[in-house]
């Protein structure tokens, strides 16, 4: 087969049912140096997101099938075939490229269901879709490095938050042009709180989800380093949205935080200071983005950080734990927090005493029962029972 024919043709199938080539999400794939296929690619990924989204109006399906109409299923249908066509023509040469594994299993997921002539029918028990707006959906097999000219250059920090370890700031990158966040140790440190400050990058850094914060380089002689800038806290959020907030946004709000401890809990992390404070949500267009930080609290498996003395800090922590010691945390402590922010993001409130809704009653009535064998077990089990709250 002739490659550079193929992607050409897949370029012109590509421009036969879009009206243009797509450059939005051009800079997730900026390691692609094939000018078409790069192109290709960038408006592959935005026909994945608009056609997602409009899917994402059908789902959850729950026990019930769905309906997903004619033009999109088609669409849906021609991009999945495009895709999966360039992945399997140019898997054996220096153009070849993996696709990201979520999106990989959804394609072929879709691909089952899909019908070209009136409509599809979508399976039951389908959870709504993550679309990815900054993660790219292709990566190269071979990543070419770009050297970028030798400057020096000075930044003004604004400082924007303060807490037992470090203090953090803002500044504008001239030279990417986009806000970065600096995260400094405290000058007074001990020997270990700052090995504690120094794990918790090391921990951000091993985690590879799109809900967990990037953070980029950790500076070993100023011990600071540099993380991705979130437009507000969830408790921020809340408090300037709260009055206005569609039922959808907060479900998805919650299925987002589920979904990131999760995998935290997956790792065998458990994160010990969750707080409205701690979860970060980044604002889009159409969409709101959630991601946790704050991980210098995290409970590492025989990890001598943690004692009896560690000082109680989360403040949406079970009440037990002064009693009991900070070094008795374990997953029902986890849920007991967790509980508690589904909660607050689900009424905006923090006093459970009166909860008009039923089902929302239960779920927090397990999540926060004084019984701790009574409490949910595992995060899995509470995005189940979240899923039956309407």
């Amino acid at each position: 087969m002739n490659i550079e024919n193929y992607i050409e043709a897949q370029y012109r199938e590509l421009l036969s049912t879009n009206s243009s080539i797509d450059v939005e999400f051009s800079e997730l794939y900026t390691g692609i140096e094939h000018t078409k296929l790069h192109e290709i690619l960038a408006t592959l990924h935005q026909n994945f997101i608009s056609l997602f989204r409009l899917m994402n109006e059908r789902l959850p399906t729950k026990d019930l099938e769905a309906h997903f109409w004619a033009d999109p299923s088609r669409s849906l249908i021609k991009t999945i075939e495009i895709t999966l066509g360039l992945y399997n023509a140019l898997k054996n040469t220096k153009l070849a490229f993996e696709i990201n594994e979520y999106y990989f299993d959804l394609i072929k997921k879709c691909r089952d269901f899909l019908s070209s002539s009136g409509g599809s029918t979508i399976p039951s028990n389908m959870d709504k879709i993550d679309l990815y707006y900054t993660i790219p959906l292709f990566t190269p097999k071979s990543v070419v490095t770009i050297d970028h000219p030798q400057t020096t250059r000075s930044f003004a920090l604004k400082q924007i938050g303060d807490g037992s370890y470090a203090n953090v700031y803002k500044y504008r990158d001239t030279f990417y042009d986009k806000v970065f966040v600096l995260k400094r140790a405290k000058t007074d440190l001990t020997p270990k709180e700052l090995e504690r400050f120094r794990r918790e990058f090391e921990e951000m850094r091993e985690f590879s989800s799109p809900y967990i914060l990037e953070v980029y380089r950790y500076d070993e002689v100023k011990n600071e380093y540099i993380m991705e800038y979130m437009n507000y806290t969830l408790d921020s959020f809340i408090q300037k949205n709260n009055s206005s907030m569609a039922i959808g946004l907060r479900k998805s709000i919650v299925h987002q935080i589920l979904r990131a401890f999760e995998y935290i809990h997956s790792k065998g992390r458990l994160h010990r200071d969750i707080s409205p404070k701690n979860i970060l949500l980044k604002e889009y267009h159409d969409t709101h983005v959630v991601k946790i930080a704050d991980f210098g609290l995290v409970k590492v498996p025989d990890s001598s950080l943690t004692t009896a003395n560690t000082e109680f800090k989360g403040y949406f922590n079970d009440p037990s734990l002064v009693v009991d010691g900070f070094d008795t945390y374990s997953i029902l402590h986890e849920t007991y927090a967790l509980t508690r922010i589904v909660y607050f993001v689900m009424t905006g409130k923090t006093n459970t005493d009166t909860i008009p809704d039923s089902k929302l009653r239960e779920f927090v009535k397990k999540g926060l029962h004084a019984d701790k064998s009574m409490r949910f077990k595992t995060t899995t089990e509470m995005v189940q029972a979240f899923r039956t709250i309407s």
